[in-house]
């Protein structure tokens, strides 16, 4: 590595990149950081700078990594993924974190996904899909399956492209908002597949072509009311590690992500950057719902805090192909994160309301808040600007002292419309007092 420093360039403007540029800020070995677009959290930053450029160009992009000399690009969110920008700059010579085009398309389209886990013999739900044309055949469909069924817009929705239908209605309710355009595009296809049982949890890997490198586990709040009820949301909160997942469980999921990883190799597909997998913990043993090709959002936001290694070097690693040189190392720390919402979320809500307290939140020990819906205005004020507005994320010896500590943080921030759910990390604290 040079002497004199990296440059990274980092794609992405919510809590996830906050989470990737606070990290990467720390680096030694990182002299200067850009983000594209970046926020209000990532704006204040030590070595970064937020700027304008069209992420989900790949021309657009790979010129500006080569005039402006980056020695890094980490892609943020799938878009840009799905897009090929990986593939863009990886042309011009500039190592990327992130795969290209080919291998995102295990996020951007389900049914690909899908068809390729069957394919390789990677357990997963039995599943139909559906043309733009077949909305008659995907209702048909659902009364032969009955519920509860799971219905999926094929293309990327930003999270909330996926229903777990538990009435008929539902089921058909679901179906035709994607017919009818709720999700653009995404919804051209609609895959429907059987409804596994179990609880979730995901593990994310850094992959560099052949080896692997598992992160600690994690498992995410997706619907926005307590309890699990209501619509699913990009993520109401998370925590890691996960006391329901036992070591020879870990291991099984680590082995699957592993098969993938060959398989991928197998097919002719290069993957460097981060693979999420999704998973249910049936009685079965554990199987894929989903895969992602980026880093988790708000996932990120609980795992990097834990993570005792040089976040720079496990990226470099990973997208130069030397990552079977290194080890991930992850403190003893539990880790709670809540996401704060503006009012509505996740329909449509207001924004622009100057958020207080982060400063006193931040001053509890153990406690990061991530910016994900701000931004600055010309006053230095602090201002929401999306749905999922902060990630309050807080590290300590026990779950039960992680979950005090995230609420005291949590209720030191104002803004109007101020929401969250108050029961992150419950589960975990339920599996802690039964063993």
């Amino acid at each position: 590595m040079s002497e004199q420093g990296q440059k990274v360039l980092v794609l992405g403007g919510g809590g996830r990149e906050h989470a990737l540029v606070h990290a990467l800020a720390k680096s030694p070995h990182v002299k200067a950081i850009e983000v594209a677009p970046g926020n209000g959290g990532t704006a204040a930053e030590p070595k970064t700078v937020n700027i304008t450029l069209d992420a989900d160009n790949p021309a657009a992009v790979a010129d500006y990594a080569q005039a402006h000399a980056i020695d890094l690009l980490v892609i943020g969110p799938e878009a840009p993924l799905v897009a090929g920008v990986a593939d863009a700059v990886r042309a011009a010579g500039i190592p990327v974190f992130g795969p290209g085009k080919e291998a995102a398309q295990l996020e951007g389209s389900k049914q690909f996904s899908k068809d390729f886990m069957v394919r390789n013999d990677i357990p997963t739900a039995d599943y139909a899909v559906f043309g733009a044309d077949q909305r008659d055949e995907a209702l048909a469909h659902l009364q032969s399956v009955g519920v509860p069924v799971v219905i999926k817009a094929d293309g990327l929705a930003a999270g909330k492209g996926v229903t777990v239908a538990l009435t008929a209605d539902d089921a058909i309710a679901a179906v035709n908002e994607c017919y009818d355009g709720r999700f653009g595009d995404a919804g051209d296809k609609v895959v429907i597949e059987e409804c596994l049982e179990g609880p979730e949890c995901s593990i994310l890997c850094f992959v560099d072509g052949t080896t692997i490198e598992p992160l600690a586990p994690s498992q995410d709040h997706k619907r926005v009311g307590e309890g699990d009820t209501g619509p699913n949301t990009g993520g109401m909160g998370v925590y890691s590690p996960v006391p329901l997942v036992r070591d020879a469980t870990y291991q099984k999921m680590v082995a699957l992500m592993q098969k993938v990883a060959d398989a991928l190799v197998a097919e002719g597909i290069e993957y460097r950057g981060v693979l999420y997998g999704g998973f249910m913990l049936t009685d079965r043993g554990p199987q894929v719902l989903e895969f992602n090709v980026r880093f988790g959002d708000p996932e990120t936001q609980v795992l990097l805090p834990r993570l005792s290694r040089d976040l720079f070097e496990a990226l470099s690693a990973t997208a130069n192909g030397t990552l079977s040189e290194m080890q991930l190392e992850w403190d003893d720390l539990d880790g709670v994160s809540v996401v704060m919402a503006s009012g509505g979320y996740p329909a449509s809500c207001e924004t622009g309301f100057a958020i207080e307290g982060i400063e006193d939140a931040q001053a509890l020990e153990g406690v990061t808040v991530y910016h994900a819906g701000t931004t600055r205005d010309d006053q230095g004020i602090t201002r929401t600007c999306g749905g999922r507005v902060l990630n309050v994320t807080a590290l300590a010896p026990t779950f039960e002292e992680a979950i005090d500590r995230v609420y005291e943080a949590v209720d030191k921030i104002r803004f109007e419309g101020a929401f969250c759910r108050r029961d992150i990390g419950q589960r975990a604290l339920k599996v802690e007092h039964q063993c």
